[in-house]
């Protein structure tokens, strides 16, 4: 039986949580403080394989919120997130199991972009979305 969705949106948390100073939700929280990061499902794609029990092709967008007191230390903030490796890279943190705890039977993360500015409280952050896709 493929995961569901909150199984994979719990699993996502988890491996977002191992990025050291980075909040994670399984949901996108009402509370804006910074940095903190959720995943959100974007398309499921049932019978990928062709077989009647399976092939389910999840689509998640994970989107990071970071401070913008000023755009360098936002944009440096995020450039850390988006590195290949390292402790801040949230593509390492979320391929370094990449069943999510046998929820899943892979999952890769495409890509990251669509840095935008949003306005909370009177305040502004920088945000930017991490594609994933899970094969459950």
């Amino acid at each position: 039986m493929p995961a569901t969705p909150a199984q994979v949106k719990d699993g996502l948390k988890a491996a977002i949580q191992t990025v050291p100073g980075l909040r994670a939700f399984d949901y996108q929280p009402d509370q804006v403080n910074p940095p903190f990061a959720w995943p959100t499902l974007d398309e499921i794609r049932f019978h990928q394989t062709g077989m009647s029990s399976g092939g389910v092709v999840m689509d998640f967008t994970v989107t990071i919120v970071v401070n913008r007191a000023s755009e360098r230390t936002a944009q440096d903030a995020l450039d850390q997130y988006t590195a290949w490796s390292g402790a801040q890279s949230l593509r390492a943190a979320i391929e370094a199991d990449r069943t999510l705890g046998g929820v899943c039977d892979d999952l890769i993360v495409n890509s990251a972009g669509n840095f935008t500015n949003i306005d909370a409280n009177d305040t502004l952050y920088l945000t930017m979305d991490f594609k994933v896709t899970v094969y459950a």
